[in-house]
């Protein structure tokens, strides 16, 4: 049975995104500071390239992906990534209304109105035995105070944004605690540190 995991890239003040959705620049570095080049299934995302510590961790953890869960805020921010998700899987899109120019769900994205637990849920079955990847922000939030969320994944970089979106935004139910790390890793420019949720 899979896991369901949430992370992303994070300042060492704990933002995933600057004030006003800024800052990725500096949150992605890493995606482009080695020689080890990682393919993506997006047409509107080039490839990266990252040192090979980080691209051999990428390519497990995608490897071991069955699903993503966002939110409808990043799917139209990133203008549905081209028509496919850079990790080659199928995303399920959490919102209150489907988007009119692609109503059917299909291997590419599905939509779902029912709320969280829904959305986790269909991701699984899709996922079958493999993970399933949700957004940082407020998907990760309602995922936590659900209990739905197996361990965190964060590629801690060594920049201060001073502000902007943390990786639990609006967490309610506080505190939440976590066992580990299970994995830290050292790549160039970035920390990728794991958690398990301490149930």
């Amino acid at each position: 049975m899979g896991k369901v995991i949430t992370g992303g890239s994070m300042s060492l003040d704990g933002y995933i995104a600057g004030p006003d959705e800024s800052g990725f620049d500096l949150l992605f570095q890493w995606y482009g500071n080695g020689d080890v080049e990682i393919p993506t299934a997006s047409p509107d995302v080039p490839p990266m390239r990252m040192s090979a510590v980080s691209a051999k961790l990428l390519k497990e953890e995608w490897g071991n992906t069955g699903a993503l869960v966002v939110g409808r805020h990043l799917y139209d921010m990133t203008n549905a990534w081209g028509g496919r998700h850079p990790m080659d899987v199928t995303t399920v899109v959490l919102t209150h209304r489907p988007p009119q120019d692609r109503p059917a769900a299909d291997e590419n994205f599905v939509f779902v109105t029912e709320g969280v637990a829904a959305a986790v849920a269909r991701a699984k079955a899709i996922a079958g035995d493999r993970d399933v990847v949700v957004n940082g922000g407020q998907i990760a939030r309602q995922c936590l105070e659900a209990g739905l969320l197996d361990e965190i994944g964060i590629e801690l970089v060594p920049v201060v944004l001073g502000g902007g979106t943390p990786l639990f935004a609006g967490l309610g139910g506080t505190p939440a605690q976590f066992e580990g790390p299970i994995r830290l890793i050292q790549g160039t420019g970035v920390t990728h540190i794991r958690y398990r949720v301490k149930r």
